[in-house]
């Protein structure tokens, strides 16, 4: 088992990764870092390979793929995530890493958006996408991570073997983010300074396709997380409809004893019926909910256990 493990997925990275490479070794003396290559058409993994990487494939295209790779395959008491296109300094690596090491943090973000990023970034719908995302999870999910999307992080063993990597693309920063906070587990914020690209270096990220892909993410997680929030919320959207058309058909009723618009009546009634069928749906999945919580409070035990024998192993 490693110590630490500098964890770089790359695709295309030629202009950037044996800087990067280099830097993570001369902050982390002790760290094993690893590329996994990712379908890339340039020299990529020739570069990290002679910067001195650990260097590995993922043929699935797609961040997600990686990772879920990555966390299968290495074993490591701390794991620090970094993209392999330098906008993120090695300089504060050693902080992250101390967070895991010594205050027991199961996550900690590099938190670009309250240093330079809004300065350095020269992609405007970006920066509005990263404030949105933010404000979006930290409302829905009753949080304060300061920067959802960052690539930068530093995770535990824990963190590491007890994630379900779901999403196959950059959504997994999102999906991190949400799982770490669902589950309880200790998050702590860095703030870093943040560099945009360097010039001839291109971001693989598509400002709206992605950005939309993200944004399902958060309702989807929302959906799974907050079960009886979502479906309560349908059902009462539901239900005020239902009420809205029926009030005039109630009125009528009344004012002459007659039903005129009887289609209306029928339509409100089944709408009234599949609102108590959402929320029913809402009360059934959050005790589900409150099971699978209850499974995942071994896992990590679980997980705990494993490191400890691998250690001893060592």
């Amino acid at each position: 088992m490693d110590e630490i493990a500098v964890l770089i997925p790359c695709y295309n990275e030629e202009k950037t990764v044996a800087k990067v490479v280099a830097d993570y070794r001369a902050a982390l003396p002790g760290a094993v870092v690893y590329v996994y290559d990712n379908n890339s058409t340039d020299r990529t993994a020739a570069l990290a390979a002679e910067a001195g990487a650990v260097v590995r494939h993922e043929y699935q295209q797609g961040k997600g793929n990686v990772l879920r790779r990555m966390f299968r395959e290495i074993d490591a008491r701390c794991y620090l995530l970094v993209d392999g296109d330098d906008t993120y300094p090695a300089d504060a690596a050693p902080a992250m890493v101390r967070a895991v090491q010594e205050h027991g943090a199961d996550m900690v973000v590099g938190d670009r958006l309250s240093g330079t990023y809004f300065t350095e970034n020269k992609r405007p719908f970006h920066n509005f996408g990263n404030s949105l995302v933010r404000f979006s999870i930290n409302r829905l999910f009753g949080t304060d991570i300061q920067d959802i999307m960052t690539g930068y992080r530093a995770f535990s063993f824990n963190f590491v073997k007890t994630y379900p990597v779901l999403s196959r693309g950059f959504e997994i920063e999102t999906e991190m983010s949400i799982h770490a906070v669902q589950r309880r587990m200790q998050v702590e914020n860095v703030v870093i300074e943040y560099r945009d690209r360097p010039e001839g270096s291109v971001s693989k990220l598509n400002t709206y396709s992605d950005g939309a892909k993200v944004l399902r993410t958060i309702l989807r997680l929302y959906k799974n997380y907050r079960p009886f929030a979502f479906f309560t919320a349908l059902a009462a959207l539901l239900a005020l409809v239902s009420v809205a058309f029926f009030i005039p058909v109630l009125a009528e009723y009344l004012r002459t004893g007659l039903v005129p618009r009887f289609p209306t009546l029928i339509v409100c009634g089944c709408g009234m019926v599949a609102a108590l069928l959402l929320f029913v749906s809402g009360v059934i999945l959050s005790s589900l909910l409150a099971q699978d919580a209850r499974d995942f409070e071994f896992k990590l035990q679980q997980a705990q256990r494993w490191q400890r024998e691998a250690g001893s192993a060592h």
